[in-house]
């Protein structure tokens, strides 16, 4: 008899950061407190999706409109937020957040034609052997589906202290969530990924800044070529085996980011 195991699509790129944490977060349910800047993240994307979701529905609203939201989701949070010895009050959070929700709706969304946001995706299944199977499940979470002279593709928005640096998006390491969200929409929609992917980038530490990075290549970081074994052959092998490795060198790996790090034996 087979055994299913249930994953949300967005988590998957971050199991191949560090899986030991990523097993604590999502097979285990280990849970820590939240930081005010990853709250902040959170309301930078409800209401930048609220903004990008009604010009996709032909029922446009203003950025100030859609700010709302933004306001809402930092002032009433939907899970536990730990503030103390945040490096941000929440006035901070709410002038960041708020310049870059403005910058993202007047200076950047306009320049895309965005047929579908945090598309809702069929379960796609995984087989790793041995009785074992992943099913990916979940909306293809702060990404968008674009469409230009190349194709359909993703754009997936990040935020972070880091997310833009010298005039650009930081692209290194998502090609995995990228490759994962391309496999998905393929999956669910039956049409073919062609154009490049963008990560827009908002970096919410310093200066606000908003920039765009292109990311090649993801779908095949997933699934391997003739040359080289993709990803998913390696997430197989993780979840066949129930062996999910370490990360001593992620640069998450810290207790402000990892609920399973004050137990965890192999971190510094």
């Amino acid at each position: 008899m087979n055994s299913v195991t249930t994953v949300r699509a967005s988590s998957w790129g971050a199991l191949f950061d560090c899986a030991f944490k990523w097993e604590g977060v999502h097979l285990l349910k280990i849970r820590s407190p939240s930081s005010p800047r990853a709250l902040l993240g959170t309301a930078i994307h409800a209401s930048t999706a609220a903004f990008d979701a009604a010009r996709v529905n032909g029922e446009p609203i203003s950025a100030y409109d859609a700010s709302e939201l933004l306001v809402h989701t930092l002032q009433q949070p939907e899970f536990e937020v730990d503030w103390r010895g945040a490096d941000l009050s929440m006035r901070e959070a709410e002038a960041t957040g708020l310049a870059l929700h403005t910058k993202y709706c007047n200076d950047i969304s306009p320049h895309y034609d965005f047929v579908a946001v945090e598309l809702t995706t069929k379960p796609m299944e995984i087989d790793c052997g041995g009785g074992i199977i992943v099913r990916l499940t979940g909306q293809l979470d702060r990404a968008r589906i674009k469409r230009d002279s190349y194709g359909i593709g993703i754009a997936d928005v990040k935020t972070g202290g880091a997310a833009v640096s010298h005039g650009a998006a930081k692209t290194k390491g998502h090609k995995p969530q990228i490759g994962t969200y391309e496999l998905l929409y393929e999956h669910t929609t039956g049409d073919r990924i062609t154009a490049p992917a963008e990560i827009i980038g908002l970096k919410t530490k310093g200066k606000p800044e908003a920039a765009t990075g292109e990311i090649i290549g993801a779908r095949e970081v997933m699934v391997g070529t003739e040359e080289h074994r993709g990803l998913i052959h390696f997430a197989a092998d993780m979840f066949r085996s129930g062996l999910f490795p370490p990360n001593p060198q992620s640069p998450l790996c810290s207790p402000k980011y990892c609920p399973r790090w004050a137990t965890c034996p192999y971190h510094e």
